[in-house]
């Protein structure tokens, strides 16, 4: 079971925070660093000292890491252009060496649009279809030759699909609770689908529709990798884990039944029961970014049963 860090930047952090979080889950051993995309706080949170973007984010951590991957959950796709997505994901790629990962979404978030005046459109999931065919189209164009694409929403013509990433393939996640569209485009596109905040029964079920979609498709289900995203509040004692619960505004009761809380018996437990549904990796998402000493006790006490 992979563990990798996930974090929510726009409820309130800086650079050099993510900073710090990403290199000591690197150095903690963790597989990757993830961010969410979003220009605008959520809930009771002030943002402070501001949003800061996915791309430049990652593109900052991938000069100052060396080991741990790095990417979205997820892209919003009403935030970026298909064509310019491809080339800053590209060359964040080149970057890093080699080690980025797209997750690529429809966008939802109607407030955040407006508060920095994006447009938001109607059709997101159509343009989302074409957004995926038009980045790893680019990507997958031999060099000298050209890409061309005529959609509803989206033309390229004679593109040179330049530059191309360090990596022969960037992983590229789909994820979400669609029962139809959202199986048949990661069975289509995917190589990894992810689950997010997302009961082990739901687990089960979507999983199951993803993998009914890849056959159906004519690939082997097993191609994908199948994974959760699960908020995280660890803590060596009852003490600790209300503490932890405490400074993210949330309830230990409620963490326990929606997300990975208690000790880390109890979240080694509950991984395994995620990992029984044919999930290979868990996102982790912590929302305490100060709080490095949490990152050292999942990697020592969490991870360490699960490698």
């Amino acid at each position: 079971m992979d563990l990798r860090i996930f974090t929510e930047p726009q409820q309130g952090a800086s650079y050099d925070t993510l900073l710090a979080v990403a290199k000591a889950a690197e150095d903690l051993g963790f597989d990757a660093f993830f961010r969410s995309d979003h220009y605008l706080s959520m809930g009771s949170a002030d943002g402070l000292p501001g949003p800061t973007d996915a791309w430049i984010t990652l593109a900052g951590l991938a000069r100052e890491t060396s080991r741990i991957r790095l990417g979205t959950l997820m892209t919003a796709g009403t935030f970026r252009l298909p064509g310019v997505l491809a080339i800053q994901v590209a060359q964040v790629d080149q970057m890093s060496g080699g080690r980025v990962e797209l997750g690529l979404g429809a966008g939802w978030f109607e407030d955040e649009h407006r508060a920095y005046g994006i447009p938001f459109p109607k059709e997101k999931f159509a343009r989302l279809e074409e957004q995926l065919a038009i980045v790893t189209g680019l990507w997958a164009t031999e060099v000298g030759k050209t890409f061309t694409y005529e959609g509803t929403h989206y033309r390229l013509t004679d593109s040179p699909a330049l530059p191309k990433p360090a990596q022969t393939k960037v992983p590229v996640l789909i994820g979400g609770h669609g029962a139809t569209r959202t199986p048949r485009l990661a069975a289509q596109y995917a190589d990894e689908f992810n689950l997010p905040f997302a009961s082990i029964e739901d687990t089960e079920r979507q999983f199951g529709r993803v993998r009914a979609a890849a056959e159906k498709a004519g690939r082997a289900p097993d191609d994908l990798i199948y994974s959760n995203a699960l908020v995280v509040c660890v803590g060596k004692d009852d003490a600790e884990v209300a503490r932890r619960a405490a400074a993210i505004g949330r309830e230990v009761e409620e963490l326990k039944a929606n997300g990975l809380a208690g000790s880390p018996a109890e979240v080694v437990d509950k991984i395994g029961r995620y990992g029984a549904t044919g999930a290979s990796r868990i996102y982790l998402q912590v929302l305490d970014l100060d709080d490095l000493d949490h990152l050292e006790l999942i990697s020592s006490q969490v991870g360490s049963q699960l490698s």
